[in-house]
């Protein structure tokens, strides 16, 4: 007797007039996105700076790119980005992790007096004048080592971590102590590998937040030696202050390069993030 087959295996799925209506949005909302980037590039390799859209350049040129690679004035500023973001990004996940972890200790004295202390400071702050006499104190004023430190707290990333690690299965726990694993090896051997959605999402925003803050600096920074890139940026395109060069670049080139320098580093982290980003953007928004 030959087998029953399920009903409908193998079928196709007719595409129905919902599926065109939502591809045909979805390309010009892709168009609407790309559009405007695509003109940047293209007028950041253009030798003859122009202000209307062309889908390519008039005349090839990297000026603009070697511009901001030997000149102290753009590429110091780019790397103290690079360097402001990373060490920014660590110290947040480490301090997010460990005290997510530690408030999601069921047993912790004073556990929910805390939580609350920590959403009050998330709410209500000191404001400007009594965090610069902080910064001030711990001589993080003209210092690019104050976008590491101000950004490496942050009381909401801490909760979305605490309601992760909260909706982690206790039966694990339970297990790796009667194993004789510590609280410090159930971190490190349960909980961090299975929270690699959660750090890879919440990384993510530290490191955008990070990377975009020209205000601190423009606050507590007056050395240029210690700026990052996104205030140099700003400064070039309200002030139109561009550094003098060997090269014969147009100013709306070095913008336009300047702007690509800037989004390029996500552009390129995020594919590798994805998978790991779509599976945590919702952390701590579901619990069992």
């Amino acid at each position: 007797m030959a087998k029953n087959k399920d009903f409908g295996a193998g079928r196709k799925r007719k595409t129905g007039v919902f599926d065109v209506v939502n591809y045909i949005v979805f390309i010009v909302i892709g168009m609407i996105i790309l559009i405007p980037i695509w003109k940047v590039l293209s007028d950041s390799f253009n030798a003859v700076g122009v202000y209307k859209f062309q889908l390519f350049p008039n005349k090839f040129t990297l000026d603009g790119y070697k511009v901001i690679m030997t000149t102290q004035k753009l590429y110091r500023p780019f790397v103290n980005s690079v360097v402001t973001t990373i060490l920014g990004t660590l110290l947040g996940l480490v301090m997010s992790t460990l005290g997510g972890y530690v408030l999601a200790q069921e047993d912790l004295p004073g556990r929910t007096a805390i939580a609350y202390f920590l959403l009050f400071t998330m709410i209500f702050s000191g404001g400007m004048i009594p965090e610069y006499l902080v910064m001030k104190k711990l001589h993080l004023v003209n210092s690019m080592w104050i976008l590491v430190v101000k950004h490496g707290m942050n009381v909401y990333n801490l909760v979305l971590m605490r309601n992760f690690f909260e909706g982690i299965p206790g039966s694990l726990f339970e297990a790796a102590k009667i194993d004789g694993c510590s609280p410090m090896g159930i971190f490190f051997k349960i909980v961090l590998p299975l929270s690699k959605a959660a750090l890879a999402s919440i990384g993510l925003m530290f490191a955008v937040t990070v990377w975009n803050d020209y205000s601190t600096v423009q606050i507590y920074i007056t050395n240029r030696d210690q700026v990052n890139f996104q205030y140099i940026l700003r400064v070039m395109v309200m002030d139109g202050d561009t550094p003098v060069t060997q090269y014969s670049v147009s100013q709306t080139t070095l913008y336009y390069a300047a702007i690509i320098c800037a989004i390029l580093p996500f552009m390129a982290l995020y594919p590798f993030l994805q998978k790991y980003f779509v599976t945590g953007v919702n952390v701590g928004a579901v619990k069992e």
